[in-house]
């Protein structure tokens, strides 16, 4: 789930993110689809980071593993 500063909230299939926030996302669903009838058509969308609140993730969906061997590589190659 991907919260924006206005409030709204997007679930979906995240596609990529990269240094800067910015995310797309597949099969999009609104939350709050009652708030926002003019973006249930909508099935991907590239969201700013700079209107990013948070990204909700689920624990079963992050891979840990690589998650922190992506981070000691990063901090290697910054030294």
């Amino acid at each position: 789930v991907i919260e924006l500063k206005n409030n709204l909230q997007l679930e979906g299939k995240l596609h990529s993110v990269d240094q800067f926030l910015n995310v797309k996302i597949e099969d999009v669903r609104v939350r709050d689809a009652a708030k926002y009838p003019q973006l249930l058509a909508m099935k991907n969308c590239f969201v700013r980071g700079s209107v990013v609140r948070y990204v909700h993730l689920k624990r079963e969906d992050v891979d840990l593993p690589l998650l922190e061997d992506a981070t000691r590589r990063e901090y290697r190659e910054a030294r």
